[in-house]
Parts: structure tokens; C-alpha cells; sequence
């Protein structure tokens, strides 16, 4: 994005202040008073906050771009009409399929809900669409794998969060099916969209790699403060009591998921970071969060519909929470 600074035009052109010129100024700001940072930074608090979100930035940030780049290979080199013949005719079987296809095409919840809204143009049912529109973000590789790594010597909550997101595709799909009404959606979602076919196809890819990047990237950033700000100013004991009172550790997990927007690829690191917490509550954030968050329900309503997002993402909400119970109460072997 770029911000217009009205300071007069020079030699007949406006100047223009870009995002990339801001960062460049900080940067110059920020090596020129180092030592005064250091100093403002030198309180144990700060430091310790200022590990705690470095490291799971750091852990991240390679599956977050491995993520975006997955996404824009499949929005430039997979054309919608590709999926649309893999899938069966009939619409139960289609909604399996296409729950099940999100563990081979990767993609963040950015860029899964114009991928579903494109399905529907290209005449896939849309439940189906919705189905993929859950899975794509929850049961990659990349989402999984990243999993693994922030909870090593937890091969459970793989499996767990796996069962879990696909459980909450499946059953959403199948729900729409039965009860959802082409009314709910918005005429412009159910319009025939144009095929792509004819733009560059390296310049789809470098554009949905770069916008999904920027997306996510703040969004891990929020996080990873957050996590860092809970680390440090929240009492360890209220962790602990938080966890002794399962029920509520649910509620507050789903909740915090729906609220950071964090991306699929990046938030296994921040909940790893909760280590006061017990597993389940964690699981219950990584399922919701994928399925359901603010800036998802933000793109629902601008891409489906006002009337659609309204009734799409309260269901949503309790399918995936207790799913996540589920799946956790099944894989982790109870509440630990």
C-alpha cells in the first residue's frame, strides 16, 4: 500500500510516501540509536518478552513462506476447473473429496476463500466448496509439519489437530448440504467467474505469494506479541488455574484463536509458547483458529455475503470447538 503525502508537487509530479520507504526510515532510526534501544531494553521483563517473540518468529517464518509460496503455485499453476473434474457428481461423496484434497493443496485462509468462491463459479456444489474452503488451511503439509516441530515429542497433537480440522471440513460441508440455502449467498459469489488462463501465470504466483506474505506476516507478528506479552505480564498461576479449569481453558482458547487471526502455517509455535496450558485447550486453538477467525469472517462477509458470514461462522465456531474436544479427548488420550 502506499500513502499520499500531500506536500505539493514537484516539478509537476506528487510525492509519494511507500510502505517500503517507511521501513527503510526505521531502520535508519533504529541504527542510529541502538544504544539508547538498548537501554530502554535493558529491563529483565523486556528481554525476556523480547526472546520469547523472537523465537517464535523465528521458528515460523519458514513455514509461513513455505506456505505462501505453496499458495501461490496453486493460485497461478492449478486452474479451478481442474478440481471441479476430480470431484464426484454426487454432492456427499464431493464434499469428502474435497475435504480430504486440502491435505495435498496447501494454502492459508486468505487465500482459501477466494479459491472456494472461484469453485463455485466454476460450478462445483457449494458445500464442497466450503468443505475445501475449512480443510486447504487446516490439513496441509505445511501446517502439519509445523505442528510437529513446535510440539516435539508430541506426535498426538499431529494427528489430533489433523482429525480435528478435517472433522470440522466434513461436517460443515455435509451440514450446508443439508440445511444451507443458495440464498444465503451473495448473486455476485454464485456469477460465473472469468478463467485466469490467460494472464502470466509467474506474475499470479510472484503477486497472491507476495499479498498472502504480507498478510500473514503481520498477523504472526500480532501473535507473536501477544504470546510474549502473556508470557511476561500474565502470572504463570494463572495459566495453572486456567488449566485446572478445563471448560473454561476451552472457551478461552477458542475465543483467543478467533480474536489473533494468527495464520494456519505460524500458530502451532504460539500456542507451543503456552507451555502453561494444557494440551487440549491448545488443540482447541489450533482447530478454531483455521476454521474460523476475524479477519475470516471479514472475508466471508465481503466474498459471500453479509447473510451468509452471519449464519456460517457461529456454526463454524462450535463444530470446530468440539471437534477439537473430540479429537483430543481421542488422540491425547483425555485432558492433559
Amino acid at each position: 500500500m502506499e500513502t499520499v503525502v500531500d506536500s505539493g508537487r514537484r516539478g509537476g509530479r506528487r510525492w509519494r510516501l511507500t510502505s517500503m520507504q517507511v521501513l527503510c526510515a526505521l531502520l535508519v532510526l533504529a541504527i542510529l540509536g541502538q544504544d539508547l534501544l538498548r537501554e530502554a531494553v535493558a529491563v529483565p521483563v523486556l528481554q525476556t518478552a523480547a526472546t520469547v517473540f523472537v523465537a517464535i518468529c523465528v521458528q515460523a517464518l519458514p513455514f509461513l513462506v513455505l506456505g505462501v509460496l505453496l499458495s501461490g503455485a496453486i493460485a497461478a499453476f492449478v486452474p479451478a476447473r481442474a478440481l471441479r473434474r476430480v470431484l464426484p457428481r454426487r454432492d456427499s461423496a464431493a464434499v469428502g473429496v474435497a475435504g480430504v484434497s486440502g491435505v495435498v493443496l496447501a494454502g492459508c485462509e486468505c487465500a482459501s476463500v477466494p479459491v472456494a468462491r472461484r469453485l463455485i463459479g466454476q460450478g462445483v456444489a457449494p458445500a464442497a466448496a466450503l468443505a475445501f474452503l475449512l480443510a486447504a488451511p487446516a490439513v496441509n503439509p505445511v501446517v502439519l509439519v509445523s505442528t510437529a516441530v513446535a510440539f516435539p515429542g508430541e506426535p498426538a497433537m499431529v494427528a489430533a489437530r489433523f482429525a480435528g480440522s478435517l472433522a470440522t471440513a466434513l461436517i460443515m460441508g455435509w451440514l450446508w448440504l443439508r440445511w444451507g440455502k443458495l440464498d444465503w449467498i451473495a448473486e455476485r459469489a454464485l456469477r460465473r467467474m472469468p478463467d485466469t488462463a490467460g494472464r502470466d501465470r509467474w506474475r499470479v504466483f510472484a503477486e497472491t505469494a507476495r499479498a498472502d506474505l504480507v498478510d500473514a506476516g503481520g498477523f504472526l507478528v500480532l501473535g507473536g506479541l501477544v504470546a510474549a506479552a502473556f508470557g511476561v505480564v500474565i502470572p504463570a498461576d494463572w495459566f495453572s488455574s486456567l488449566g485446572e479449569q478445563i471448560v473454561l481453558g476451552v472457551l478461552v482458547m477458542a475465543v483467543l484463536a478467533v480474536v489473533l487471526s494468527l495464520c494456519s502455517e505460524a500458530d502451532a509455535f504460539v500456542a507451543a509458547s503456552l507451555s502453561a496450558l494444557p494440551l487440549l485447550p491448545r488443540l482447541v486453538f489450533l482447530v478454531v483458529g483455521p476454521a474460523i477467525d476475524a479477519k475470516l469472517f471479514a472475508l466471508q462477509a465481503g466474498t459471500f455475503g453479509r447473510a451468509f458470514a452471519m449464519r456460517f461462522a457461529p456454526v463454524t465456531f462450535v463444530v470446530a470447538t468440539a471437534c477439537a474436544v473430540v479429537s483430543g479427548l481421542v488422540f491425547l488420550g483425555g485432558v492433559r
